[in-house]
């Protein structure tokens, strides 16, 4: 694990070990994917493993302030000091520009941190998307089926994936296009 992985994650540890232990779940397997991913993003290898452990964040009660967990937690990642473009991963992941739109939060989230798409956004929604809330591998299918069973057809997360899921599954396959070569 590289310098800014392990602070990543032992980081992420302390903010939802005691506090969500379900959510840590998802947070440690999702940052260890994000390792392995790695090699997809040459250069970016450590910013990706670091954004997988720090994705979920911003649901740490201790840095939830909007109730807009990818928001809530790039902001505090600026805080701490973390390079703006991994604060920009964690705020865009896994369509988050959808669920910031239906909480009319789009604007800030757009003027704060500028959208990626690139072979590291991606391998970040791969990793979560492809990741269950108790740590397990799903497909992203099952994750999203997961989702909306969890949520029920009414919720707010229910409605935003029903728009997010184009890109998201975009977003997968060419995950898997360049874990094929």
């Amino acid at each position: 694990m590289t310098p800014l992985a392990d602070h990543a994650a032992r980081l992420a540890g302390r903010c939802l070990a005691v506090a969500l232990p379900r959510r840590w779940k998802h947070v440690r397997a999702v940052g260890v994917k994000a390792e392995r991913l790695g090699r997809l993003v040459g250069e970016d290898a450590q910013l990706l493993a670091a954004a997988g452990w720090l994705h979920d964040v911003g649901y740490a009660p201790a840095v939830a302030d909007t109730g807009f967990h990818a928001l809530d937690g790039a902001r505090w990642l600026l805080r701490q000091g973390f390079p703006p473009r991994l604060a920009g991963l964690v705020a865009h992941h896994s369509c988050a520009s959808y669920e910031a739109e239906e909480r009319g939060m789009k604007p800030d989230l757009m003027a704060e941190f500028p959208f990626e798409e690139s072979p590291t956004s991606d391998a970040l929604w791969y990793a979560d998307m492809t990741t269950g809330p108790d740590g397990q591998d799903l497909t992203v299918e099952e994750r999203l089926a997961e989702i909306r069973d969890r949520y029920g057809p009414d919720d707010l997360v229910t409605r935003f994936w029903a728009k997010a899921e184009p890109p998201l599954l975009d977003a997968i396959r060419r995950t898997e296009q360049r874990l094929a070569t």
